[in-house]
């Protein structure tokens, strides 16, 4: 018995044992909306991962199948467990989630829909998320069965490569699949404060002059940087220019700059700078004829510093930064769902600028 993943079972046996398992405590209510599965090829995950269910499980019930896979060895071999992950409520377990725990060695490729998805709760959305970068196993036959497909670009070392088995996934797939990038998701209360900004009717006319972009980041997170920079272009009409400024073009150590374009001809440059100190995204800075908008994240504060000034007149506000971390990530994504049709919006030129 693993004190975190529960009673081994032989793989044939699961839902003989899960139901063995419910019976030893009628006073136990099975709760599943939704089948979550997270897949890693990280030694250690399953145990990782299952205390993250049991967080998770506080306020989304699910089936939760957790994966591990070794694909370096040479023998294929599976390992199950069970377990339910219970809340009290008045002193007493009343709610619980179920959770299937898998141990995978070997390049069978057929197995992981075969066998592990062969127990999903029948009838509910299916919630891939995929730890690390993407591997061979990612195929069609593997996203063709999920509803929605989340992962970590920071977590990418190759992100154009991998993004190019996103798009294919995309493009390829029959029935509704939707991708969801924590990166993109970090960024998301930044959104919500430039949205905000660009509310003051003066800002508002600033759009259409605005010539500069700043955007201050951490290291690893780049492409949570390229994404909102992407968001920024589309909303605003930008097109990418013909002719970068080269004083910005060439990416040189931790600095990189890009060009565009308004719809009548100005040019505006940007400049992303990598830090490896402090936030996801740190700053968006953008600046006017007369107007700097500013949003910033201090040494990791839990609130966004918002400024706008334009000709003379300033204002600050304080609005909730959100989260770097996956686990309440997730939850939140959880909790809004959606079709994420911004992000498929924003797609072709987020990678535009990735390439």
């Amino acid at each position: 018995m693993d004190p975190e993943l529960g009673q081994e079972v032989a793989v044939n046996q699961i839902d003989q044992s899960l139901r063995k398992l419910w019976a030893q405590d009628e006073a136990r209510t099975n709760a599943c909306l939704i089948n979550f599965a997270i897949y890693s090829e990280s030694p250690g995950s399953l145990q990782k991962n299952s205390k993250i269910v049991r967080e998770l499980t506080q306020e989304h019930a699910c089936r939760a199948i957790l994966i591990e896979m070794d694909r370096s060895a040479k023998e294929a071999s599976i390992h199950a467990w069970i377990t339910a992950h219970c809340h009290l409520s008045e002193g007493k377990k009343s709610v619980c989630c179920e959770q299937i725990s898998f141990a995978l060695t070997g390049v069978s490729r057929g197995r992981l829909r075969n066998t592990v998805f062969a127990h999903l709760s029948s009838d509910l959305p299916l919630i891939l998320w995929w730890q690390g970068e993407l591997s061979p196993i990612f195929e069609e036959r593997l996203y063709s069965v999920v509803d929605r497909f989340v992962f970590d670009s920071s977590e990418w070392i190759a992100s154009s490569n991998s993004f190019v088995m996103i798009r294919q996934a995309i493009e390829n797939s029959t029935r509704s699949f939707i991708v969801q990038d924590l990166a993109w998701t970090r960024s998301y209360h930044f959104r919500l404060a430039v949205a905000a900004l660009f509310d003051d009717p003066l800002a508002e006319q600033s759009l259409k002059s605005i010539n500069r972009v700043e955007i201050t980041h951490h290291q690893q997170h780049h492409t949570a940087a390229l994404q909102l920079l992407a968001w920024l272009a589309v909303q605003a009409g930008w097109r990418r220019g013909i002719e970068l400024n080269l004083s910005l073009a060439q990416t040189n150590g931790n600095k990189q700059g890009f060009s565009f374009e308004h719809k009548t001809g100005e040019v505006i440059d940007v400049a992303l700078t990598a830090n490896p100190e402090g936030a996801s995204i740190a700053m968006l800075t953008i600046y006017s004829d007369g107007m700097k908008l500013c949003v910033e994240r201090c040494n990791l504060s839990s609130h966004l510093h918002l400024r706008l000034e334009i000709n003379g007149h300033v204002t600050d506000s304080l609005t909730p930064a959100g989260s770097d971390d996956c686990t309440q990530l997730i939850s939140d994504q959880l909790a809004r769902g959606g079709k994420n049709s911004l992000y498929l919006k924003i797609l072709p030129m987020f990678y535009d600028l990735l390439e």
